[in-house]
């Protein structure tokens, strides 16, 4: 089905992260880009009607029969589930309130959780402070594989079946990479989205919490949307560790295509990464890109020299300060 690609196909590099350069020279020639380091109010309304939205679904699909249970949570769920955990990224971020609202922020991201099912937006949050701090970092970077995701997930049919998996991947493999004591920002996340998921079900019955808990599964599985998980760090092209992605479905992402701008710029809004990329327009547009997250997904699966071990992985020097 494919030959094996191995770890030792890819580079260990010891330099610095790849885009402090390029926000350096950004700044410099455009500064007025500092204008756009402020947080997007419309996310907070966005979130809530997704919220308010998926409520409805809930109670739609409660007397539904199972096989149009599954497919609403397919077609319609878990693109609504899959775009909450990516303004669950923003808020991350701090986008909806500001740096200086910083606990609003993460009361709001737990309530953007609800309806995804699984409680993980705070402990995203630390984690995904390293990714940008440290991209690559071997044993703290979790977006990274791990090696046996990259031995065993090898072959064409191998590869179909992590890209199904990929949920599950992302919510174990912080546990064996870089294992953190839980807070008790997590233990409240824990609890308030447990206590939903039973109200759900009390009040709207075992149909409205699979369909809950299946479109995250099927959304952040084998899905369009999927597709920028692979789409940002795999290495299509030796060399290039980032790219972004400038199709349609952006418009149902908070923009996370735009990843090499965000990756520059993380205290910018989605809303504004394309604003980015206008300004500085000969710092992007001649970087390697997508126009199809679909396209990325099978060329993913078909290609035997792609496999989770074609990222870039560092030595990272020095003291870390982690999350």
């Amino acid at each position: 089905m494919g030959s094996r690609v191995s770890r030792e196909d890819f580079e260990w590099v010891y330099t610095d992260q790849p885009h402090a350069d390029r926000r350096r020279e950004i700044l410099a020639k455009y500064p007025e880009i500092k204008s756009l380091m402020k947080p997007d109010p419309n996310l907070i309304w966005i979130i809530i009607m997704m919220f308010l939205t998926q409520l409805a679904a809930f109670y739609i699909v409660k007397d539904l029969d199972w096989k149009w249970v599954i497919f609403g949570a397919y077609v319609f769920g878990s693109c609504i589930n899959h775009s909450m955990t990516l303004a669950i990224h923003e808020i991350s971020h701090n986008a909806a309130f500001g740096n200086c609202k910083a606990m609003w922020n993460r009361w709001f991201g737990m309530f953007a959780n609800l309806p995804i099912g699984v409680p993980y937006s705070i402990s995203f949050k630390r984690y995904h402070m390293d990714h940008h701090r440290y991209l690559g970092a071997d044993g703290v970077d979790v977006d990274i594989p791990t090696d046996f995701e990259g031995w065993f997930f090898c072959t064409t049919f191998r590869k179909f079946i992590w890209v199904i998996l990929q949920p599950l991947f992302y919510a174990f493999r912080p546990l064996f990479i870089n294992p953190k004591p839980i807070t008790y920002l997590e233990v409240i996340n824990i609890v308030a989205q447990v206590t939903f998921d039973i109200l759900i079900y009390y009040f709207l019955g075992i149909k409205s919490l699979v369909y809950m808990l299946a479109a995250s599964l099927l959304g952040l599985g084998l899905h369009p949307i999927s597709g920028h998980f692979i789409a940002e760090h795999y290495m299509f092209l030796k060399g290039h560790e980032t790219y972004s992605y400038y199709g349609p479905l952006n418009l149902f992402t908070f923009n996370v295509g735009y990843h090499n701008e965000h990756h520059d710029f993380p205290n910018i809004p989605g809303k504004s990464l394309p604003l980015v990329r206008k300004i500085a327009a000969e710092y992007y547009d001649n970087l390697p890109h997508y126009n199809s997250w679909i396209k990325v997904l099978y060329d993913f699966v078909m290609d035997d020299t792609i496999s989770p071990y074609s990222r870039m992985k560092r030595h990272q020097k020095g003291e870390m300060v982690l999350e």
